[in-house]
This record gives C-alpha cells, sequence and structure tokens, in this order.
C-alpha cells in the first residue's frame, strides 16, 4: 500500500483486497489507519489482466459494458529491479483525518498542520504521525506519536466521515475552531468514560461519548454529509441520520463480489492451452510477433504451447479476438452456477486438463437412497471480482434475487470503471449430488410446506424491520435450507480430519426446484480455494472416497441431533426479536466462519437433517 503516491505504509494479499481490505475499506495498522482509495487513483499499468469471460460477463451484467478486463491489484516483486515502479502498489489516504496526541491528548485534523509523518523505508511498520512541538512533559525528549481517533460515522447509504467532533462539542455549528482536548477517565474504554472538551470555550462543559450512540445519538447529530472520501468527492444529498461507530467495526464495509469456478470446454487441447494463458497472448498483434515469442516458450511458463505449430496458435488467438470484438448485447442477468452444475453433475473426465480435474465414486454405503453421485475435484480454479460494497448492512444477507435498489451499492470509482480488482486461487473440492426424487418426496410432506410458509413469514418480517420490500426478494426453499444445513455440517465435520482450518473451506450451494430455469438442482460443493499451497494439498479429496466419506457424514449428523445450547436452540425461532434469520442452529453446532458460509450463517436449521429434542417431523435422513 502506499499513500500519496509518496509513502509506503504496509503490505496486504492481494485476496484481502477483494473481502478484508478493498476498496472504501479502512486497514488498521501498528501505529496507522488508511481508506483503500477508488480505481481513479489505481495505476492500470501495475495490474495484471485476467480471463475468465464468464465472470467478465456477469461483472458487465452489474456495471455496464464499459469494463474491458478483469486485473490482479498491482503486486511489488520482492526482488525489485530498475524497472519497477517506485509508486507501484495500491493508494491509499489517512482516515480518519482527526488525531489524537499519545502524550498531551491534542484532539486535531491532520489539516491543521499540528502532525507530521515519520516514515523508515526499511520498517515500514514503523511509519506514524507525530506530534510536532507537543508542550507536554518536558522529561520526553521524543516526539509522541499521534493516533486515529477512534470514532467515525456512516450511514446505510455507504457513506463515511470523520466524527463532527466540533459540532458534537459544542452542540451544534460554532465558529470556534477549538482546540479540542480528547480524555479518558477510565481504563475500560467504555463511551462513558470517553470526554471531549474545548479547551477555548471555558463556560462549556465537556462531552461525553455515549451521547453520539443510541437514541441519543439521533438527536445529537447532525444530518449525513454524503461523503465519498474513496472518491474524495460528495454526493448530492442524504437523507439518512448519521450512525456512530467504532474504528475497524466490522459493519463498516461488506464487499460485493462475484465469483466463479473455472470449467473446461469442449474443445481441443490446444484451445485450452489459449483460453488458459489469454492473459499473455491476447496483446500480440500479427504473427511475426508471435513467431518472436514462440523462441521462447520453451524457457516460460507458456512452455506447453511449445509443442504446437505458430500458425494453429495464430489462427485460435484471431478467432478468440473476433470473437470478443462482436457487438455488445443488452445484458441481462448471468446465472453463474448452472454451467458449474451441469459440469459436476455429468462429471465428463474427458474435459480434465492440467486447472481442472474431477473424478466420480460411488456414493457410500448407507447412503445411496439420498445421493445420486460423489465427485471428487482434485483441481479446480476460482476467480472473485469486487463489484462494490456497502455500509452497516451486508448485501450477502438478502436473497440471490433481491432487486439492487434496494440496499445501496457504493461504486468503485468515480467514473463507470473499465476494469475492476480480481483475483484467481486454487485448490480441492468434494461435490455431492442429492438424489432429485428423494428430496421431491420430502418437499411434498405436509410439514415441510407448513414450515415453508413459516420461513417465508420469518423473512419477510426481516425484510420489513430493514425498510425493505419483501415482494423484491425470492425466498430461498427449503432444499436450500436442507443443503445449507448440511454444508455446514459437513464443513464443521472435515474441518477435523483434513488439516483445514474451517476458515479455509468454503460452500456452493446448487439449489433449484423443478419449475425454475436451469433446474432441478440440488448440490453441494465444499472446496478449499487459497493463494498458497494450502489449497491443493489433498487433504480434503482423500476424505471423499467412498470408503470415508460414509463416515464423516454419519459423524457430522450424530454431531448435530445435540447441541450443547439444547434445548434453547432446538426450540429457536427466527420470528424471535433478536434479528436473526436461522432455526435450530447456533455456534455449538452449525455455525461456521463468515468466509465459509455464502449467506452469513443464514437460512439453517438441523431440524430439517436430523430429529431433535424440539422437532422430529422434518428430518430427511432417517
Amino acid at each position: 500500500m502506499r499513500e500519496n503516491n509518496k509513502y509506503k505504509v504496509g503490505n496486504i494479499r492481494p485476496s484481502q483486497l477483494l473481502f478484508t481490505y478493498g476498496i472504501g475499506a479502512i486497514a488498521e495498522l501498528p501505529q496507522l489507519s488508511v481508506l483503500v482509495m477508488g480505481l481513479d487513483q489505481w495505476l492500470i499499468d501495475d495490474s495484471q489482466a485476467l480471463y475468465e469471460p464468464r465472470l467478465l460477463a456477469a461483472v458487465k451484467t452489474r456495471l455496464g459494458n464499459q469494463v474491458k478486463s478483469l486485473r490482479r491489484p498491482p503486486i511489488v516483486p520482492s526482488e525489485g529491479g530498475e524497472n519497477v515502479n517506485p509508486f507501484m502498489g495500491v493508494p491509499v489516504a489517512p482516515f480518519p483525518s482527526w488525531m489524537v496526541c499519545s502524550r498531551c491528548r491534542l484532539l486535531a485534523p491532520l489539516e491543521s498542520g499540528l502532525f507530521k509523518i515519520k516514515s523508515n523505508p526499511f520498517r515500514l511498520n514503523d511509519i506514524c504521525y507525530v506530534h510536532a512541538n507537543c508542550q507536554g512533559s518536558p522529561k520526553y525528549k521524543k516526539e509522541p506519536a499521534a493516533i486515529p481517533a477512534r470514532f467515525l460515522v456512516a450511514c446505510s447509504q455507504g457513506h463515511l466521515d470523520d466524527f463532527p467532533w466540533l459540532y458534537f462539542v459544542h452542540r451544534g455549528n460554532s465558529e470556534c475552531t477549538g482546540p479540542l482536548k480528547f480524555e479518558e477517565s477510565g481504563s475500560s474504554g467504555s463511551t462513558t468514560e470517553i470526554s471531549v472538551k474545548c479547551t477555548k470555550c471555558a463556560d462549556l462543559s465537556p462531552r461525553i461519548l455515549s451521547d453520539a450512540f443510541g437514541e441519543s445519538g439521533k438527536t445529537h447529530m447532525p444530518r449525513c454529509r454524503a461523503r465519498n472520501p474513496h472518491l474524495n468527492d460528495f454526493d448530492e444529498k442524504c437523507s439518512e441520520q448519521m450512525s456512530t461507530m467504532l474504528l475497524g467495526a466490522s459493519n463498516s464495509w461488506f464487499p460485493l463480489t462475484l465469483s466463479v469456478l473455472s470449467l473446461p470446454e469442449n474443445s481441443s487441447e490446444l484451445e485450452q492451452l489459449v483460453e488458459e494463458f489469454w492473459s499473455d497472448l491476447s496483446e500480440i498483434l500479427s504473427i511475426e510477433e508471435l513467431r518472436s515469442m514462440a523462441r521462447i516458450f520453451a524457457k516460460s511458463d507458456l512452455k506447453p504451447l511449445a509443442k504446437y505449430p505458430t500458425e494453429e496458435i495464430w489462427q485460435i488467438i484471431l478467432k478468440k479476438k473476433d470473437n470478443s470484438q462482436q457487438p455488445e448485447l443488452e445484458q441481462k442477468k448471468i446465472d453463474l452456477k448452472s454451467p458449474e452444475w451441469q459440469v459436476f453433475s455429468q462429471a465428463n473426465v474427458n474435459l480434465n486438463n492440467e486447472n481442472f480435474r474431477l473424478r466420480p465414486v460411488e456414493p457410500p454405503a448407507g447412503f445411496t437412497k439420498y445421493f445420486s453421485q460423489i465427485v471428487l475435484v482434485e483441481k479446480l480454479r476460482e476467480f472473485m471480482s469486487l463489484v462494490g460494497f456497502s455500509r452497516i448492512q451486508s448485501s450477502g444477507d438478502f436473497g440471490d434475487e433481491i432487486e439492487s435498489e434496494e440496499i445501496t451499492i457504493v461504486p468503485l470509482s468515480s467514473n463507470p470503471p473499465q476494469w475492476v480488482p480480481s483475483c484467481e486461487t486454487r485448490g480441492e473440492g468434494i461435490f455431492i449430488q442429492f438424489n432429485e426424487s428423494t428430496i421431491q418426496v420430502w418437499e411434498d410432506s405436509q410439514d415441510l410446506r407448513n414450515k415453508a410458509n413459516k420461513v417465508k413469514l420469518a423473512y419477510g418480517d426481516w425484510l420489513s424491520r430493514r425498510n425493505l420490500n419483501p415482494n423484491k426478494s425470492l425466498t430461498p426453499s427449503m432444499r436450500y435450507l436442507l443443503l445449507h444445513s448440511l454444508s455446514h455440517a459437513l464443513i464443521r465435520q472435515f474441518s477435523i480430519a483434513c488439516g483445514y482450518s474451517s476458515a479455509s473451506l468454503r460452500e456452493r450451494i446448487y439449489s433449484k426446484k423443478p419449475d425454475q430455469e436451469g433446474g432441478p438442482q440440488a448440490g453441494i460443493l465444499i472446496y478449499t480455494a487459497a493463494s498458497d499451497s494450502e489449497g491443493t494439498m489433498g487433504g480434503l479429496v482423500s476424505l471423499g472416497e467412498s470408503s470415508t466419506l460414509g463416515y464423516h457424514i454419519s459423524q457430522a449428523l450424530e454431531q448435530v441431533k445435540l447441541c450443547a445450547s439444547d434445548p434453547l436452540c432446538a426450540e429457536h425461532d427466527a420470528n424471535s426479536q433478536d434479528g436473526s434469520l436461522h432455526w435450530a442452529a447456533c455456534h455449538s453446532c452449525l455455525f461456521t466462519p463468515e468466509t465459509s458460509c455464502e449467506k452469513g450463517n443464514k437460512f439453517l436449521d438441523r431440524s430439517l437433517l436430523v430429529k431433535t429434542l424440539a422437532n422430529s417431523d422434518l428430518a430427511f435422513f432417517e
């Protein structure tokens, strides 16, 4: 990461730029906090292009046809070199801009000039702001560090801003500019023990920070200024009330990402190789240029192409370029999962290649009634792109069909983006295909239909409490809840035996009823996809063999029969006022890390898997 094209301030992994510290998010460094700036300030020449047509088409559907490419975030070579751009990296800016002197407790913005940056090019973690000419105790000779003020304001429209310290202290708009002093009277860090006072206004009493939270905050805080700090811009207006939050709050940034699994095409080996290396081949303009490049194929990553005639490679390149130059059609919603379902359910081993390899095996003994096929995915690639983000409310909390206007998605750039940050990861997985006839018999029971009505009502109430239209979101079906619950039970079981932590495992649910387009579908893929070697060590695939999978499924089902929180867990109802959207599920039985779950630990119910203390009429497994 780099600040203002001047200082290098830290390092993060490429995948973190999509899920943790993406555009608009705050990265907390040891002595500094910074905001990742929008794509307008990124250097596109430092970003390598990725080729995945299905994902690019989905990104265009959401952001527009002006998006031309998917690109990796800029990565600084570890060995350096003369040709490395000294400003390469992800641009960031200090945020919040109000700092507190660690010695005299002065509270002031960076624009006041009272704080200056102190950097060490050899130790990035030491970079910090210091309070120059601090008037604190003279026994300190070293300039004291200035730390970020740990309070911010945001709104559900995606705006983020500095805490309005002057407005808050003076109980409204005032021409007084301080100075202000940030005081803590206790050691607990509670907002009732933190106060701010204006040292210039002697007749003004200090203001405690608890006044900025809860119901009192709605009357003591101003309206939102509609600020987008990652764009250095303001929206025209915002009707929301500011909400105070702590620096580092988990609801300050929720990424909106799209992901696909790279699927092999029914084409020749050479066409698959050209597609694999398209990011390197797409810039070639003539066959002469290709011939020059072909001389070093055997000594580069393009070695698999060395055995093919240059003319054949060139013809395939021309064909792909002609297809990419076809006029853009009106974009419609793209189903990313159905093509994956087709490949996994057909399990055609003739499509195996260097990046995708699957092997079908028989369902384990005792489960042939429930599962029609098990597919071991020994190699896979996942491509992911960041297309926006939200604040306060996560877009992942809603159904797949929710309309875009129901929740505000903040753009990544001031102008429509020409590219989006993306990453590629490799891994392995186990695909479990359910027996469709068994699922349909289970779905047709009257008890399950009654349960489906309760789920629909609960989801509608959940949306209404958030001022969203229940009619614009499709309620997940009961088969989705079944698949989702089993997926979580297996992730918890697999993490014990496969060598991967539960946070390293992910799920992909394929669920469609027969009357839906592309249906019926009923399957789960539990996979690991990581940018390091952990994603491809084989520990997960080995658990999918027929001789071992049955044991792990039995163990997973046995573990969810009784929960350490029973009977409270078994009796939990999503209609309660705790804001939840799950039934018999909790951290002791079904919840997984949110990086593993595609629905944020919502739409879970272990009573759909096995009999529980509170319900014995819905279990799918006997």
